[in-house]
């Protein structure tokens, strides 16, 4: 973009290096697999296993939400990237790395519980 005759350097977007752009999308796509495998799992302990407790649902329910908040993040993490790439910028920290692991925790803690009784 030109202001006053100048040309400012965060505007210029430019074709990244194709490896990096294929990198890019990769790291999204192994976070897609992530998402769709927490979602499987999710509905397959909260539909297959019966009993009277809840601790079933609430897992399959924490699975599910993380799921759909790891894919939502996915992509918006690629355009992020890649809006980075092209305007030479550092590349952003992704915040589904955290996400993920205090969503795993969670279940893990209540897969404790309806295993501790």
């Amino acid at each position: 973009m030109v202001r006053d005759n100048c040309v400012v350097e965060a505007d210029v977007d430019h074709e990244p290096d194709y490896r990096f752009t294929l990198a890019n999308e990769r790291t999204f796509l192994a976070w897609v697999r992530t998402a769709l495998g927490l979602l499987a799992g999710g509905i397959a302990v909260s539909q297959f296993y019966t009993s009277t407790l809840l601790w079933h649902k609430a897992i399959g329910a924490v699975c599910i939400v993380l799921a759909g908040l790891i894919a939502v993040g996915a992509f918006w993490q690629w355009r992020r990237v890649q809006l980075a790439m092209r305007r030479d910028q550092p590349l952003p920290r992704p915040p589904l790395v955290p996400v993920t692991v205090v969503g795993a925790g969670i279940a893990a803690l209540l897969a404790l519980a309806l295993v501790a009784p």
